[in-house]
């Protein structure tokens, strides 16, 4: 890139004052002319410190601008406010609890210049423990909680997304859905402006639907893993599952809006990323079913416990007994199968923490997409994971 580009950075917040100043920190080691960037902090009506916080880093350096929101409703709104302000060339955001390495302007901007048919690039996304005796934390990093490689089961370690091809309920929300989380993601404002892009109202997924947005206009997504972020999660269980809550509640509205036609029903016991057996056919209600040992325990489990009620009844017999067993085992070898993970993470005495936050909050990924399926006309379940 030939010329030094002027760029904005926004930044919405709401009571973010346990992690803002880590943030500031951070942003302002980033390498770049800082008469050539602006850092924008979008603020949703803060009852904590934040705005004091904002305010004191302002008087230090002009470049850091304060926008306070009025009636803010989510993340995205108060994004949208700002950019329908900004006229730089290109658009970073992050969040008030994260923390940019030193080279992730120029990293961006490098990949950029490779290719002007390139309209978003995404870094990873890593873990910045606050409090290393915070075992949500400490699970969100055993996690790999918001990672981008992860994701794609390592596949991609740098280069293209793949393009759009059918828009099937597993391309939109599911595990062929290519994006990049606002926690760490720049676009090339001529992308926004020609797709007239902007933050739906949802609470969350709007960082999916924005880049769907921009991808229909032939758009190319690049991942660039050296521009990194550091993330700070939730520092209490109960907010992290509300979180996982809120990302299933999502899926529908994405597939309402952007999917095709059809039902995928992927079998993840039988494969893993990117080859996993699915069957997807024509649907009038659109949506995915995923097959994977969180799945399967609770439905072998199930049919375990109805087995052994019919005993109890009085009906004893050797068919009833067999299904018992088949059934016992299964749900066993499900459980040990899906609670793998847990044996890795550390330290070692917090086993059953581990399993309990892992379990929950698939359980409420899936319940927060069935809970909003009848309300678009689709139907979720989420994956295994």
């Amino acid at each position: 890139m030939k010329k030094t580009p002027f760029v904005s950075i926004i930044i919405p917040v709401k009571n973010a004052q346990r992690t803002l100043d880590k943030t500031f920190e951070y942003l302002l080691k980033v390498e770049y002319p800082r008469d050539k960037m602006e850092i924008i902090i979008g603020d949703g009506g803060s009852n904590d410190q934040t705005l004091n916080i904002i305010k004191k880093w302002q008087s230090q350096y002009p470049f850091i601008k304060l926008v306070e929101i009025a009636n803010c409703q989510s993340p995205g709104y108060a994004r949208n406010k700002i950019l329908d302000i900004v006229t730089s060339e290109f658009i970073f955001f992050t969040d008030g609890d994260c923390a940019p390495c030193e080279t992730w302007i120029t990293d961006m901007l490098k990949i950029f210049a490779q290719d002007p048919k390139i309209g978003i690039v995404g870094g990873e996304i890593y873990t910045l423990v606050v409090d290393p005796d915070n075992l949500t934390e400490l699970y969100c990093q055993h996690f790999r909680f918001n990672m981008v490689a992860p994701r794609y089961g390592y596949t991609i370690k740098q280069g293209y997304f793949p393009a759009l091809t059918d828009k099937s309920p597993t391309q939109i929300a599911g595990h062929q859905a290519y994006f990049f989380v606002t926690a760490n993601v720049a676009f090339r404002k001529q992308a926004i402006d020609q797709a007239h892009a902007r933050f739906w109202d949802e609470k969350t997924g709007e960082d999916m639907d924005f880049g769907l947005q921009i991808q229909q206009y032939g758009w190319k997504l690049y991942f660039e893993p050296n521009a990194k972020v550091d993330h700070m999660h939730r520092s209490d269980f109960a907010a992290l599952k509300k979180v996982w809550v809120t990302y299933g509640m999502a899926h529908p509205a994405l597939l309402a809006k952007h999917a095709c036609n059809k039902l995928d029903i992927v079998f993840q016991i039988f494969g893993s990323w990117p080859k996993i057996p699915m069957l997807s056919f024509p649907s009038p209600i659109k949506g995915f079913i995923y097959v994977g040992y969180f799945q399967i325990m609770h439905l072998t489990g199930l049919l375990a416990l109805l087995s052994a009620i019919s005993m109890i009844m009085g009906r004893v017999n050797s068919l009833n007994s067999s299904l018992l067993f088949v059934f016992s085992v299964l749900t066993l070898y499900s459980m040990r199968r899906y609670f793998d993970f847990c044996f890795q993470m550390k330290p070692y005495k917090h086993f059953f923490t581990w399993c309990k936050m892992k379990y929950l909050t698939n359980l409420m990924f899936t319940i927060g997409g069935l809970k909003r399926s009848m309300k678009f006309k689709t139907f979720c379940i989420e994956p295994s994971f």
